[in-house]
């Protein structure tokens, strides 16, 4: 997987600030295929999201970014095929250790790989931090806080998310 190259990125940033918010899908994947992302043909990226970081990113066919979804990519971050992703979503690998000893709380950064598997829907203001990987076609609820995995067709909601369910129920849960 090729890494994110921070100088194309800024720009590929600033062009596609300038493009209609839900039109322009193959110019916007040319964009970020120039800064370093491996992204498919057919996926829909709104003109709002941003993509920061030096890692790489990867996205999957037929897959939607919807409006102000922030990926920070210091590690590396992959978006399957068919993966929905609401408005106001955050997707980021770093964070920092708990340091009890020196001045600041947050202490040394580390990063680790996000995974969305095919078919996930990821519902609007959700947050995924370092090291989850959701499982394919499962869901998170808008507004959940991911720490850990989610399994494969589980239904996740809440601060910290908890799974409430499958896609397979046939109940109205969310």
């Amino acid at each position: 997987m090729a890494r994110l190259i921070s100088s194309r990125l800024w720009f590929a940033q600033l062009i596609l600030r300038l493009l209609p918010e839900t039109r322009c899908f193959r110019f916007k994947r040319s964009l970020l295929c120039f800064a370093g992302a491996e992204v498919a043909a057919d996926t829909r990226i709104c003109s709002s999201a941003s993509v920061l970081g030096s890692g790489s990113l990867e996205i999957g066919s037929d897959t939607w970014i919807g409006h102000q979804v922030l990926i920070v990519a210091s590690a590396s971050v992959s978006i399957g095929s068919y993966v929905d992703i609401g408005p106001r979503v955050f997707i980021g690998t770093g964070s920092h250790e708990i340091d009890s000893e020196d001045l600041r709380s947050a202490g040394k950064g580390v990063s680790s790989p996000i995974v969305i598997e095919d078919g996930a829907w990821i519902g609007a203001g959700a947050m995924i931090m370092p090291g989850v990987t959701i499982g394919t076609k499962a869901v998170v609820g808008a507004g959940a806080l991911v720490r850990g995995d989610v399994t494969p067709r589980s239904i996740v909601v809440g601060v910290p998310a908890r799974e409430v369910g499958t896609i397979d129920d046939k109940k109205d849960i969310l």
